[in-house]
């Protein structure tokens, strides 16, 4: 196993999976993903917030850690956040990751996570931990020094940072270079890519809406083609180049998320090839 692989490997032990809240992910959640690994549920600016909270409480009872996604944006005003609270917190979640969400117009008086941010602040910060984004590479529609900025004014309010998709790890390490000289400290979960090919992930599109995929892809039209080619996207690759940067104590990663598009076989059969040659190693 090469230097970089290995040095990131311990975080494959304890992963992030990402699903997309269709009709049969429970089931293929309860098939393939280990019970100690934490499972995170999308939200969609075309369906709302209910299938994800729906699935939420359903993995719950299936004795998962789970983290829904809560997008601001999603939220008509505070009667709703409460709402939303007290029935994630009465199933026994503890973690949430509040992103702005794409909805356009929002539903409500939320149109960004910073505000949605602070009204859970004056709700007693009813979860443990609370996740915001980042962006290694560039936001479509957001300017790098903005979502910089956007990340030292969420910090108060948040616990830690996923990074949305980079397929680049000379970018990740800029990134997180700057994030760090900036003055945020949270920790930072490294969004990666599972090792889905261009077939799945078309089909995917197609079940979960343009809007959904765009939301996970945006910016990376070129890999969608490369993921399905030879010698095209590999995540072990990439946490090979990585690996020393993720690894390194100044870049205070808490961990791997990996976006699965719900190819969750696929994606736990990659894990615990990583694992395995880790014990071999």
């Amino acid at each position: 196993m090469r230097s970089g692989l290995r040095a990131i490997a311990p975080m494959l032990v304890t992963p992030r999976f990402e699903v997309i809240p269709t009709g049969s992910i429970e089931e293929s959640v309860v098939e393939f993903v280990p019970p100690d690994v934490t499972v995170t549920v999308t939200a969609s600016p075309n369906k709302g917030l209910e299938p994800t909270l729906d699935l939420a409480e359903r993995l719950r009872v299936r004795g998962y850690r789970v983290v829904p996604h809560v997008s601001a944006r999603l939220v008509v005003d505070t009667a709703h956040l409460k709402e939303v609270v007290e029935r994630m917190v009465a199933c026994g979640v503890e973690n949430v990751f509040v992103p702005a969400g794409d909805a356009d117009p929002p539903a409500g008086s939320f149109d960004s996570a910073l505000s949605m941010l602070q009204e859970l602040d004056g709700l007693g910060r009813p979860f443990a931990q609370v996740g915001i984004t980042g962006y290694p590479e560039s936001h479509p529609s957001i300017s790098d020094d903005v979502t910089i900025q956007a990340m030292w004014d969420k910090r108060q309010f948040a616990t830690y940072i996923v990074s949305n998709l980079c397929f680049d790890a000379s970018i990740v390490r800029r990134w997180i270079t700057r994030v760090r000289g900036r003055g945020v400290t949270l920790p930072i979960y490294f969004g990666l890519a599972g090792p889905v090919g261009q077939t799945k992930l078309l089909n995917m599109a197609t079940k979960i809406g343009v809007g959904e995929s765009v939301r996970i892809l945006s910016g990376h039209a070129k890999w969608i083609v490369r993921m399905g080619a030879p010698g095209g996207y590999s995540p072990t690759r990439l946490l090979e180049r990585a690996g020393a940067t993720l690894a390194d104590p100044a870049s205070v990663v808490g961990g791997v998320h990996l976006f699965t598009f719900n190819q969750l076989r696929e994606t736990e059969e990659w894990r615990q090839s990583i694992l395995a040659q880790l014990r071999a190693d």
